[in-house]
């Protein structure tokens, strides 16, 4: 009966909670992992088009954290598909 009043019918209490845990921490990861990786391969992959600043050689932390929540969200509803 508390599931059904607080909404959570279909993933319970728990599932909200891991659901949103597994979000902020692949957001995190995703974060770190995508300035690291963009700084260290795209200058060495596409050295032309950086030089005529069609790349950019360096992501700002606020692109990097776009392109986290997309990886998070992406990687959430993976897990909490396979969790189901």
């Amino acid at each position: 009966m508390t599931k059904r009043i607080l909404g959570f019918s279909t993933l319970g209490c728990m599932g909200c909670v891991g659901f949103i845990g597994l979000f902020v921490g692949l957001l995190l990861l995703a974060l770190l992992v995508i300035k690291l990786v963009w700084a260290w391969t795209v200058p060495d992959l596409f050295p032309g088009a950086v030089e005529q600043g069609l790349i950019a050689e360096t992501l700002s932390w606020w692109s990097a954290f776009k392109l986290a929540i997309l990886v998070a969200l992406l990687g959430s509803l993976a897990g909490l598909r396979k969790g189901s």
